[in-house]
């Protein structure tokens, strides 16, 4: 990150506004988590990134429109939080592995609170996962699935034998997303992370528990017809956010709404 453009009363030093890559310590200063009144109980940030004319992917995998500085920051965010909470489809598609615990943040986790990395959540209605992979099998903190009550009791078992915990969050087949939320935040899970798939998504912003978007704004353009960040019906009326921070690097815009 080498450029800020400050939009709220906290401008920042002169030595950071300066036309350099930004430290992780900075970057981590910067997209710390509410404290305080200003955070009751769990809060959600959900991190994307899109294309100039709305594509969250290129190929079904969003790594051709992103960018080393977009990694840099989805590590930060990573290292930030409690729990990166994800949809089945992405695990597939991504490839997802644990989370790994990296040296730039283990005294801030430790200074919080929190363990060696975050714990993945896995939110599946069906359990269609592969529970022999390292996400489930190897990982540094056991990963949770969430999932509905009407889950197939093989997979559950399957899942668990792997050792996940699973989490039933919603009374049906799906899982409710604000069940979800507090079910996390009973584990004492209350910095989370979702990094999608845009149907997830879709669901957490519809159901009034997104608290906070970190969007990447790619200088690329991707035509065809991939899908947007969220997906799912249209909320009878637009959800407002308000613009927290912006920084640059390279023509790519790192934005930060906060709910209204």
């Amino acid at each position: 990150m080498r450029r800020l453009f400050p939009v709220t009363d906290q401008t920042p030093p002169a030595d950071v506004r300066e036309d350099r890559e930004w430290s992780l310590d900075e970057l981590a200063d910067a997209y710390a988590y509410p404290a305080g009144e200003e955070r009751e109980g769990a809060w959600l940030r959900a991190n994307m990134v899109s294309s100039l004319d709305g594509a969250a992917q290129h190929d079904g995998r969003s790594q051709p429109i992103s960018s080393d500085a977009d990694m840099r920051i989805f590590g930060t965010l990573r290292g930030l939080a409690d729990a990166v909470v994800v949809g089945a489809e992405t695990v597939r598609l991504e490839g997802y592995r644990p989370a790994r615990a990296r040296e730039a943040f283990a005294d801030r986790r430790t200074a919080a609170g929190q363990g060696p990395a975050p714990a993945i959540v896995v939110v599946s209605a069906s359990l269609g996962l592969d529970f022999s992979l390292p996400l489930f099998t190897k990982p540094l903190v056991p990963t949770l699935v969430l999932t509905g009550a009407a889950a197939a009791p093989d997979r559950i078992r399957d899942a668990e034998k792997a050792g996940a915990e699973v989490v039933v969050a919603g009374d049906g087949p799906g899982v409710e997303p604000a069940r979800a939320v507090r079910a996390l935040a009973e584990r004492g899970l209350v910095r989370l992370l979702t990094e999608g798939g845009p149907r997830m998504l879709g669901q957490f912003a519809a159901a009034g528990v997104l608290d906070e978007l970190c969007l990447t704004v790619s200088p690329t353009m991707t035509v065809g017809d991939a899908q947007r960040i969220a997906g799912g019906p249209a909320l009878p009326d637009p959800a407002r956010f308000a613009l927290a921070s912006v920084l640059e690097e390279e023509g790519f815009l790192f934005t930060r709404y906060r709910k209204v």
